[in-house]
Protein backbone atom coordinates (compact mmCIF):
# COMPACT_ATOMS: atom_id res chain seq x y z
CA UNK A 1 0.00 0.00 0.00
CA UNK A 2 1.48 3.89 -0.86
CA UNK A 3 2.67 5.37 2.00
CA UNK A 4 0.18 8.51 1.15
CA UNK A 5 -2.99 5.82 1.89
CA UNK A 6 -2.23 6.00 5.63
CA UNK A 7 -3.92 8.88 7.35
CA UNK A 8 -6.79 7.97 5.64
CA UNK A 9 -7.20 4.33 6.88
CA UNK A 10 -5.62 4.61 10.57
CA UNK A 11 -5.64 8.42 10.84
CA UNK A 12 -4.64 9.90 14.31
CA UNK A 13 -4.19 6.36 15.41
CA UNK A 14 -1.72 5.60 18.37
CA UNK A 15 -0.28 2.47 19.02
CA UNK A 16 1.42 1.80 22.75
CA UNK A 17 3.72 -1.02 23.50
CA UNK A 18 5.85 -0.79 26.88
CA UNK A 19 8.08 1.88 26.89
CA UNK A 20 7.45 2.16 23.30
CA UNK A 21 4.72 4.86 21.63
CA UNK A 22 3.95 4.30 17.78
CA UNK A 23 2.47 7.64 16.58
CA UNK A 24 0.92 6.97 13.80
CA UNK A 25 -0.80 10.54 13.55
CA UNK A 26 3.29 11.91 11.91
CA UNK A 27 3.05 9.31 9.11
CA UNK A 28 4.44 9.20 6.29
CA UNK A 29 6.87 8.41 8.61
CA UNK A 30 6.49 6.84 12.16
CA UNK A 31 7.79 8.10 15.03
CA UNK A 32 9.60 5.65 17.56
CA UNK A 33 9.57 7.61 21.17
CA UNK A 34 11.40 5.90 24.25
CA UNK A 35 9.01 6.55 27.52
CA UNK A 36 11.32 8.12 29.87
CA UNK A 37 8.44 7.47 32.85
CA UNK A 38 9.46 4.08 33.54
CA UNK A 39 9.17 2.80 36.80
CA UNK A 40 12.76 3.89 38.94
CA UNK A 41 14.39 0.92 40.57
CA UNK A 42 13.80 -0.09 44.55
CA UNK A 43 16.81 0.99 46.28
CA UNK A 44 17.48 -1.29 49.82
CA UNK A 45 18.02 1.23 52.70
CA UNK A 46 19.83 -0.23 55.69
CA UNK A 47 18.36 2.06 58.85
CA UNK A 48 19.41 2.29 62.52
CA UNK A 49 17.17 2.90 65.15
CA UNK A 50 14.44 2.33 63.05
CA UNK A 51 11.92 1.82 65.57
CA UNK A 52 11.23 5.63 66.96
CA UNK A 53 11.56 8.93 66.17
CA UNK A 54 13.01 10.11 62.66
CA UNK A 55 14.43 6.24 61.65
CA UNK A 56 10.90 5.12 62.19
CA UNK A 57 9.41 8.05 59.69
CA UNK A 58 12.11 7.87 57.32
CA UNK A 59 12.15 3.82 57.21
CA UNK A 60 8.04 4.40 56.57
CA UNK A 61 8.50 6.48 53.84
CA UNK A 62 11.06 4.34 52.05
CA UNK A 63 8.65 1.46 52.64
CA UNK A 64 5.60 3.73 51.19
CA UNK A 65 6.99 4.21 47.55
CA UNK A 66 8.02 0.46 47.50
CA UNK A 67 11.58 0.44 48.61
CA UNK A 68 13.38 -2.70 50.80
CA UNK A 69 14.12 -1.33 54.24
CA UNK A 70 16.74 -3.61 56.74
CA UNK A 71 15.75 -1.72 59.78
CA UNK A 72 17.89 -2.27 63.19
CA UNK A 73 16.16 -1.74 66.64
CA UNK A 74 16.90 -2.92 70.21
CA UNK A 75 13.89 -4.84 70.63
CA UNK A 76 12.08 -6.19 67.91
CA UNK A 77 8.43 -5.61 69.14
CA UNK A 78 9.11 -1.88 68.87
CA UNK A 79 9.37 -3.01 64.83
CA UNK A 80 6.05 -4.72 65.00
CA UNK A 81 3.82 -2.22 63.37
CA UNK A 82 6.19 -1.68 60.04
CA UNK A 83 6.14 -5.53 59.57
CA UNK A 84 2.85 -5.86 59.98
CA UNK A 85 1.78 -3.66 57.24
CA UNK A 86 4.97 -3.95 54.67
CA UNK A 87 5.62 -7.32 54.95
CA UNK A 88 8.98 -8.71 52.87
CA UNK A 89 9.89 -5.52 52.46
CA UNK A 90 11.34 -5.16 55.38
CA UNK A 91 14.13 -7.47 57.16
CA UNK A 92 13.87 -6.31 60.78
CA UNK A 93 16.90 -6.83 62.67
CA UNK A 94 17.94 -6.72 66.23
CA UNK A 95 21.08 -4.82 66.88
CA UNK A 96 23.07 -2.41 69.66
CA UNK A 97 25.00 -0.67 67.51
CA UNK A 98 27.60 -0.13 70.59
CA UNK A 99 28.38 -4.26 69.44
CA UNK A 100 30.62 -4.21 66.34
CA UNK A 101 30.42 -7.93 66.06
CA UNK A 102 26.96 -7.90 65.59
CA UNK A 103 27.24 -4.75 63.29
CA UNK A 104 28.81 -6.62 60.57
CA UNK A 105 26.79 -9.82 61.14
CA UNK A 106 23.42 -7.47 60.86
CA UNK A 107 24.59 -5.81 57.29
CA UNK A 108 25.81 -9.25 56.40
CA UNK A 109 22.40 -10.78 57.06
CA UNK A 110 21.00 -7.71 55.11
CA UNK A 111 23.18 -8.05 51.75
CA UNK A 112 22.43 -11.46 51.54
CA UNK A 113 18.59 -11.10 52.05
CA UNK A 114 18.17 -8.57 49.52
CA UNK A 115 21.00 -8.92 47.11
CA UNK A 116 22.63 -4.99 48.18
CA UNK A 117 22.86 -1.87 50.28
CA UNK A 118 22.21 1.36 48.18
CA UNK A 119 22.01 3.76 51.08
CA UNK A 120 22.38 3.16 54.94
CA UNK A 121 21.35 5.62 57.46
CA UNK A 122 23.18 5.95 60.65
CA UNK A 123 20.48 7.19 63.15
CA UNK A 124 20.83 5.57 66.30
CA UNK A 125 22.03 7.57 68.83
CA UNK A 126 20.16 9.74 72.10
CA UNK A 127 20.73 12.82 73.98
CA UNK A 128 22.62 13.45 77.02
CA UNK A 129 21.03 15.77 78.85
CA UNK A 130 23.05 17.91 81.68
CA UNK A 131 26.04 20.18 82.92
CA UNK A 132 29.99 19.07 81.65
CA UNK A 133 31.17 18.49 85.58
CA UNK A 134 27.46 16.58 86.21
CA UNK A 135 28.50 14.42 83.63
CA UNK A 136 29.96 10.99 85.10
CA UNK A 137 32.15 8.63 83.40
CA UNK A 138 29.83 5.68 82.27
CA UNK A 139 27.42 8.56 81.11
CA UNK A 140 30.26 10.27 78.90
CA UNK A 141 31.29 7.29 77.89
CA UNK A 142 28.15 5.81 76.83
CA UNK A 143 26.95 8.83 74.97
CA UNK A 144 30.21 8.54 72.65
CA UNK A 145 29.85 5.05 72.51
CA UNK A 146 26.44 4.88 71.30
CA UNK A 147 26.27 8.07 68.93
CA UNK A 148 30.04 8.22 67.72
CA UNK A 149 31.32 4.20 67.88
CA UNK A 150 28.29 2.74 67.55
CA UNK A 151 28.06 4.71 63.76
CA UNK A 152 31.41 3.96 62.91
CA UNK A 153 30.69 0.34 63.10
CA UNK A 154 28.05 0.37 61.44
CA UNK A 155 30.34 2.35 58.71
CA UNK A 156 32.93 0.17 58.03
CA UNK A 157 30.49 -3.33 58.14
CA UNK A 158 28.64 -0.96 55.30
CA UNK A 159 31.98 -0.28 53.27
CA UNK A 160 33.62 -3.48 51.85
CA UNK A 161 29.86 -4.02 50.34
CA UNK A 162 29.60 -0.56 48.88
CA UNK A 163 33.10 -0.71 47.74
CA UNK A 164 32.09 -4.53 46.27
CA UNK A 165 28.93 -2.73 44.94
CA UNK A 166 30.83 -0.16 43.16
CA UNK A 167 28.43 2.29 45.13
CA UNK A 168 26.51 3.46 47.63
CA UNK A 169 25.11 6.33 49.81
CA UNK A 170 26.37 6.80 53.29
CA UNK A 171 23.77 9.07 55.29
CA UNK A 172 25.43 9.92 58.83
CA UNK A 173 22.87 11.65 61.44
CA UNK A 174 24.59 14.51 62.95
CA UNK A 175 23.04 17.65 63.99
CA UNK A 176 23.54 21.43 63.84
CA UNK A 177 25.05 20.62 67.26
CA UNK A 178 28.01 19.68 65.34
CA UNK A 179 28.05 23.11 64.01
CA UNK A 180 27.67 24.91 66.83
CA UNK A 181 26.93 23.86 70.82
CA UNK A 182 24.35 24.19 73.21
CA UNK A 183 25.05 24.32 76.99
CA UNK A 184 23.65 21.29 78.90
CA UNK A 185 24.09 19.54 76.11
CA UNK A 186 28.17 19.14 76.07
CA UNK A 187 28.73 15.46 75.47
CA UNK A 188 26.08 14.75 73.12
CA UNK A 189 27.94 18.25 71.53
CA UNK A 190 30.86 16.38 71.35
CA UNK A 191 29.87 13.49 69.87
CA UNK A 192 28.14 14.76 67.07
CA UNK A 193 31.55 17.43 66.40
CA UNK A 194 33.20 13.48 66.49
CA UNK A 195 31.01 12.60 63.11
CA UNK A 196 31.17 15.72 61.53
CA UNK A 197 34.98 15.15 61.80
CA UNK A 198 34.79 11.44 60.57
CA UNK A 199 31.97 11.80 58.03
CA UNK A 200 34.06 14.31 56.16
CA UNK A 201 37.08 12.74 56.47
CA UNK A 202 35.43 8.96 54.83
CA UNK A 203 33.82 11.16 52.26
CA UNK A 204 37.60 12.01 50.78
CA UNK A 205 38.73 8.22 51.28
CA UNK A 206 35.89 6.42 49.42
CA UNK A 207 34.54 9.21 46.52
CA UNK A 208 36.84 7.36 44.09
CA UNK A 209 34.89 4.24 45.22
CA UNK A 210 31.68 5.40 43.80
CA UNK A 211 30.45 5.90 47.59
CA UNK A 212 29.02 9.75 48.27
CA UNK A 213 28.63 10.33 52.35
CA UNK A 214 26.29 12.67 53.83
CA UNK A 215 25.88 14.54 57.39
CA UNK A 216 21.99 15.32 57.81
CA UNK A 217 22.14 18.26 60.61
CA UNK A 218 18.66 18.73 62.19
CA UNK A 219 17.99 21.60 64.50
CA UNK A 220 15.44 20.57 67.06
CA UNK A 221 12.48 18.49 65.99
CA UNK A 222 9.41 17.48 68.14
CA UNK A 223 10.58 14.11 68.49
CA UNK A 224 10.90 12.41 71.80
CA UNK A 225 15.01 12.74 71.61
CA UNK A 226 14.20 15.18 73.90
CA UNK A 227 11.79 12.90 76.19
CA UNK A 228 11.62 9.28 76.26
CA UNK A 229 14.76 8.74 74.70
CA UNK A 230 17.17 11.18 76.74
CA UNK A 231 19.38 10.16 79.45
CA UNK A 232 19.60 12.78 82.31
CA UNK A 233 22.60 13.29 84.68
CA UNK A 234 22.39 14.05 88.46
CA UNK A 235 21.60 17.84 88.59
CA UNK A 236 24.18 20.11 90.51
CA UNK A 237 22.13 23.39 91.87
CA UNK A 238 25.07 25.50 90.87
CA UNK A 239 24.12 25.04 87.19
CA UNK A 240 20.22 25.68 87.64
CA UNK A 241 20.61 29.94 86.37
CA UNK A 242 22.46 27.67 82.77
CA UNK A 243 19.73 25.59 82.55
CA UNK A 244 16.85 28.28 83.03
CA UNK A 245 18.29 30.36 80.86
CA UNK A 246 18.52 27.81 77.82
CA UNK A 247 15.07 26.66 78.80
CA UNK A 248 13.99 30.50 78.46
CA UNK A 249 15.43 30.30 74.61
CA UNK A 250 12.98 27.51 73.60
CA UNK A 251 9.86 28.79 72.04
CA UNK A 252 6.79 27.02 70.00
CA UNK A 253 8.70 27.71 66.93
CA UNK A 254 11.99 26.76 68.08
CA UNK A 255 11.04 22.86 66.50
CA UNK A 256 10.50 20.88 63.54
CA UNK A 257 7.54 18.65 62.84
CA UNK A 258 9.51 15.53 62.20
CA UNK A 259 7.19 14.15 59.65
CA UNK A 260 7.74 17.15 57.18
CA UNK A 261 11.73 15.95 57.35
CA UNK A 262 10.54 12.74 54.98
CA UNK A 263 10.34 14.39 51.51
CA UNK A 264 14.13 16.10 52.23
CA UNK A 265 15.50 12.41 52.59
CA UNK A 266 13.85 10.66 50.11
CA UNK A 267 15.31 13.51 47.69
CA UNK A 268 18.68 13.27 49.21
CA UNK A 269 18.85 9.36 48.56
CA UNK A 270 17.15 10.15 45.18
CA UNK A 271 20.21 13.00 43.75
CA UNK A 272 22.71 11.81 42.02
CA UNK A 273 25.32 14.23 43.54
CA UNK A 274 24.27 14.43 47.02
CA UNK A 275 25.46 17.28 49.17
CA UNK A 276 27.98 16.86 51.97
CA UNK A 277 26.27 18.68 54.51
CA UNK A 278 22.36 18.92 54.85
CA UNK A 279 20.49 21.19 57.34
CA UNK A 280 16.87 20.20 58.19
CA UNK A 281 14.46 22.80 59.52
CA UNK A 282 14.98 26.66 59.07
CA UNK A 283 16.23 27.18 62.24
CA UNK A 284 20.13 25.44 61.41
CA UNK A 285 21.16 27.77 58.86
CA UNK A 286 20.82 31.26 60.60
CA UNK A 287 21.98 29.94 63.36
CA UNK A 288 25.44 28.39 61.69
CA UNK A 289 25.95 31.56 59.84
CA UNK A 290 25.91 33.72 62.73
CA UNK A 291 27.93 31.67 64.61
CA UNK A 292 30.88 31.46 61.69
CA UNK A 293 30.90 34.73 61.43
CA UNK A 294 31.55 35.13 64.98
CA UNK A 295 34.44 32.72 64.93
CA UNK A 296 35.91 34.48 61.81
CA UNK A 297 36.11 37.64 63.74
CA UNK A 298 38.04 36.02 66.23
CA UNK A 299 40.45 34.22 64.04
CA UNK A 300 41.12 37.61 62.45
CA UNK A 301 41.13 39.61 65.26
CA UNK A 302 44.20 36.87 66.04
CA UNK A 303 45.54 36.39 63.03
CA UNK A 304 48.89 38.19 63.69
CA UNK A 305 49.24 36.33 66.56
CA UNK A 306 48.50 32.98 64.95
CA UNK A 307 50.80 34.59 62.19
CA UNK A 308 53.67 35.13 64.24
CA UNK A 309 53.12 31.52 66.22
CA UNK A 310 54.51 30.11 62.75
CA UNK A 311 58.00 30.75 63.09
CA UNK A 312 59.16 31.47 59.74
Amino acid sequence: MHESHWPVIIPLLCICIPHFCINCSALPGITLTYNLTTKKMAKTIFITGASRGFGKIWAEAFLKRGDNVAATARNLADLSGLINTYGKQILPLQLDVNNRADCFTAVKKATVHFGSIDVLINNAGYGLFGAIEETSEQEARDQIETNFFGLLWVTQAVLPVMRKQGYGHIVQLSSVLGVATLPVLGLYNASKFAVEGLSETLATEVKGFGINVTLIEPNGFATDWAGASAVNTSPMDEYNPVKAAFQAGITDDTFGNPEATAAAVLKLVDSKQPPLRLFLGKVALPWAKQVYDSRLATWNEWADVATAAHGK
